[in-house]
């Protein structure tokens, strides 16, 4: 008996924080260092509310729960900048997602960063990958409206030139995994700072060490139709 292998995604479209690098910690440790330069205190519960917003969000969020007083594109800037100094010295890779990206580009799977980080931390982390592991990002500080929105995913999808329903998208926190639903991509979520609850669109995993790119569409072929409006 023979069997034919398993279909494969025409794009895979990962968001960068905390799904391809564990660099929330990284984000969480910036925030506590900014707000205690202005005689605040931050804490793991707001921080987690952070998980996966816009930047600009995230930083009125910042000003409206702490004594910063900064423009928000500040609080951006000095945010993402001890960001990057980290990234600089380490690469905290999410297990398996530096081996599955590697597959994927293995076997010419176009592969998209949909992030709302912006354009500076984003080239950093694909600096840090194989050349063309890549073909484009999708970064917070280029999209009209971030996630949730599904502009980001939907743009991934125009610019590779394919149909959203026919990619995986990979994504670790609700905000990501709604924005990903809602442009009609598969998503696999895979929580890690925070809970993903059931999302239709969407199917959850543990973690991706082991998964090839022959896992995905079956891994998601099972997922409910996220509702149409």
């Amino acid at each position: 008996m023979s069997t034919e292998p398993a279909a494969l995604p025409a794009a895979v479209l990962w968001d960068m924080d905390g799904t391809l690098v564990d660099t929330e910690p990284y984000w969480i440790t910036a925030e506590h260092e900014l707000v205690e330069e202005f005689g605040g205190t931050w804490t793991h519960e707001l921080a987690v509310q952070l998980v996966g917003n816009p930047l600009l969000v995230s930083a009125q969020f910042i000003l409206d729960n702490s004594p910063v007083d900064l423009p928000p594109e500040e609080v951006v800037h000095r945010l993402q900048s001890r960001v990057v100094e980290q990234i600089a010295q380490e690469v905290p890779w999410r297990p398996g997602a530096r081996e599955l990206l590697a597959a994927c580009r293995e076997l010419d799977i176009p592969q998209a960063l949909v992030t709302m980080s912006w354009t500076d931390l984003a080239g950093a982390v694909v600096d840090a990958t194989e050349a063309g592991s890549f073909g484009l990002m999708v970064t917070g500080d280029v999209v009209t409206h971030g996630k949730p929105h599904p502009e980001p995913y939907l743009t991934a999808a125009a610019q590779l030139g394919v149909h959203p329903a026919a990619c995986i998208a990979i994504e670790d926190s609700p905000t990501g995994v709604r924005s990903a639903t809602a442009a009609g991509v598969p998503t696999l979520a895979v929580p890690h700072i925070v809970e993903i609850p059931a999302i239709p669109g969407s199917v959850r995993v543990d973690s991706l060490a082991g998964l090839t790119p022959f896992d995905l569409v079956p891994l998601t072929t099972g997922a409910e139709e996220p509702a149409r409006t």
